[in-house]
């Protein structure tokens, strides 16, 4: 690992100008390229202290042993520059989109004698017309095969196209009349010329002009009683209109844009573009990538960008991008698309209307081609396989941990703290057997602490399984109290481990028990829910958090369960009594099944969270009343209009609401006293005072 201070150029010689710089590694590749306003001011980021640096940052700078850099004029120079490095030395440190697949083009060959039209894959060729890219190669065909009745150009291979020009017969097509067939002169080189741009012309979105011909033809032809001729054009037109359906209009004024959203979390991104021409929806493309450099949304909308216009030209290039975030400096990349197209392009957030409906819709299918991503990932036997082998070697583990537990705190500001405990048997989530838990032994913010009372209230329910179960023998001087201890454990009661409710008799449960009290059922053959241990303990943060996990366990003398934690800053692995965390590669299967497991308990545990804080703001002090039920509830609120009018009325008002007694006036009277309004909340934007109604709504 090189120190960077080793290689670091000094101050006066790096110039303050734009540029582009390049970081080598000892064997003098290429490993990381960027661009800059200022060089000097961005390279001094580099050279600060490690331990200040992004994780991916760190390992870039460690990995390198020299830098380098290109002074240019502008800042568009700058960015042409650093797609052209980034292209030819391929940086393992920047980041790299790869495409879900290779995505099909509707591709028109105008630059042959004989245009053809067909399916086309990878690199752009000169003077070939391009349409797409599409989802699905069969869609290309179905759109073709209804076209060529209205446009008959050729779309036969040039061994076809010689050889019925040799024997002087077409091919089926030709026969079937979806084919005009150029190959035996059936039409000239012109009139075959015609068609295809025609049919070019009716793809790039000039649709109305082509079916209102048609129908003024079949008209025509109806009126001169040439029935079959004009059911042929009716039946054309009816093609027409369904090739167009099968691009929905999405946006009315006929607006060719490229809309690109980002999907993203501290590993990977997904990329997703529809292409928009004439208003409609002509292709869509996605892709994934591994975040290998500290990059946030706009930097890899930038990336998004550099990667779909770097080799495009023309009308490949929209009038208008909508993206979600602009770049770093938008001046500059507008400038460079302008540059590209030949004409102004308008690069902007879309902020209301149809644009911005559709990319909420560009943004959906990101979110899903990323889960879709981590799905097929998560889903692999060998890779989760691998993943588990993987962290057994990094923690040191005899053997792979096939049941990993992962615990997490979740608070408002020290309000409603709760905890969530997740289970994973294979490297796969075993939602029947997630846990939620309060915390009851003291109140405020105070993570340690929590989790330190979660893990013991969890394993002192698993000893208590295993002594119901007989699997760890009873001392019969011991009390039940102090059954549950060890002999490194302190004397005195031990507090009542409530973490789930009795197994059902009926089917498994689909979904988590919430945090209840309850004695363990008879054995009738089934695993009680908390009689299994993890081979692997997971917390959600650092040391602290792993410290307190370890110390838990230790007080219940339990020394056969390891435990790590999670940093989620930083993506740092750590373990009970380690000064230094173990850093796993950022590509390794084991660190990202960690992750999994991290944040599916930090959802887990955010959303008991959310739970619990809507019920408590939603609470009411008439819920105190014995024997109110929700209608005469409600008959009182409308009655008074708010709690606080009510809670100012005499017994005998609150007798005049229909189906309220005194006795019931005196008891909603008695709970009204005796709870003290909250202080009136003020609104920061206009200084108004925001009366509060103690009913869950504002007046």
């Amino acid at each position: 690992m090189a120190d960077p201070s080793s290689y670091r150029p000094k101050p006066g010689q790096i110039p303050d100008s734009p540029g582009v710089y390049k970081f080598r590694d000892e064997h003098r590749r290429v490993i990381y390229v960027g661009k800059a306003k200022n060089l000097r001011q961005r390279l001094a980021n580099y050279f600060q202290d490690l331990a200040g640096l992004h994780p991916r940052t760190r390992t870039m700078v460690t990995t390198a042993a020299s830098v380098e850099w290109t002074v240019v004029s502008t800042e568009v120079e700058a960015l042409q520059l650093e797609y052209s490095w980034i292209k030819e030395y391929d940086p393992r440190f920047n980041v790299k989109y790869r495409d879900d697949k290779s995505y099909p083009y509707l591709a028109v060959t105008l630059n042959e004698e004989f245009p053809r039209v067909q399916v086309m894959r990878g690199a752009k060729k000169k003077g070939v017309r391009y349409f797409g890219p599409y989802g699905h190669a069969w869609a290309i065909r179905e759109t073709v095969d209804l076209m060529l009745r209205v446009f008959p150009v050729r779309t036969c291979s040039a061994g076809v196209f010689k050889n019925a020009a040799r024997t002087g017969r077409p091919c089926l097509l030709g026969y079937i009349g979806k084919c005009s067939a150029p190959c035996v002169g059936r039409v000239t080189p012109e009139e075959h010329r015609e068609l295809a741009d025609d049919f070019c012309d009716f793809m790039a979105g000039r649709t109305g002009a082509y079916i209102r011909r048609l129908e003024k033809d079949m008209t025509a032809a109806a009126e001169e009683m040439e029935y079959e001729r004009a059911a042929r054009l009716r039946d054309d037109a009816e093609a027409l209109k369904r090739a167009m359906e099968k691009s929905a209009v999405v946006l009315a004024d006929a607006t060719d844009a490229d809309l690109i959203a980002v999907a993203e979390d501290e590993l990977e991104a997904a990329v997703q573009i529809f292409h928009v021409r004439g208003g409609r929806v002509r292709g869509q493309r996605g892709w994934v990538t591994d975040k290998v450099e500290n990059v946030d949304t706009s930097g890899l909308v930038e990336h998004a960008l550099q990667q779909l216009y770097g080799e495009e030209a023309g009308d490949a290039v929209p009038k208008e991008v909508l993206v979600p975030a602009l770049p770093e400096d938008p001046d500059a990349v507008s400038q460079w698309l302008a540059e590209r197209r030949g004409s102004q392009v308008s690069l902007r957030i879309p902020q209301r209307g149809d644009k911005k409906d559709l990319m909420a819709t560009v943004q959906r299918n990101a979110q899903q081609a990323l889960g879709l991503h981590k799905t097929k990932r998560a889903s692999d036997l060998t890779t989760r396989s691998r993943a588990l082998e993987e962290i057994s070697e990094a923690l040191g583990l005899d053997t792979a941990p096939l049941r990993i537990e992962c615990f997490d705190i979740s608070h408002l500001q020290g309000d409603d703290v709760v905890a969530s405990m997740v289970v994973f048997e294979d490297g796969l989530a075993r939602k029947g057997e997630y846990r939620r838990f309060q915390i009851k032994t003291f109140e405020g913010q105070d993570d340690v602490r929590s989790m330190h009372e979660v893990i013991g209230r969890r394993f002192r329910r698993y000893l208590h399984e295993k002594e119901h179960t007989g699997e760890w023998e009873e001392n019969p001087a011991q009390t039940p109290e102090q059954t549950s201890q060890t002999p490194g454990q302190t004397s005195g009661p031990t507090p009542t481990a409530t973490a789930t409710a009795p197994v059902p008799t009926g089917p498994a449960p689909t979904g988590p028990a919430p945090d209840s009290a309850a004695e363990p059922r008879e054995d009738d053959g089934r695993p009680k829910r908390f009689a299994y241990p993890p081979q692997l303990l997971v917390v959600d943060g650092g040391q602290p958090q792993v410290a307190a996990a370890k110390r838990a366990l230790d007080e219940l003398g339990i020394d056969d369960i390891a435990v790590c934690g999670l940093a989620k800053r930083l993506e740092e692995v750590w373990l009970p009594d380690d000064d230094d965390p173990v850093v796993l590669p950022r590509s390794s299967e084991g660190l990202y099944l960690l992750q999994r497991i991290r944040d599916e308990a930090h959802r887990f545990a955010i959303t008991y969270q959310r739970a619990k804080r809507a019920k408590r703001v939603r609470s009411s002090p008439l819920d105190d009343v014995t024997g109110l039920g929700d209608t005469r509830k409600q008959a009182l609120i409308k009655h008074f209009g708010s709690v606080k009018k009510l809670r100012q009325a005499t017994i005998d008002e609150i007798c005049e609401v229909p189906g309220i007694g005194r006795r019931t006036a005196e008891s909603v009277a008695v709970a009204l006293a005796s709870t003290t309004p909250a202080a009136p909340a003020v609104n920061t934007a206009t200084g108004e005072i925001i009366e509060e109604d103690d009913g869950g709504s504002t007046t």
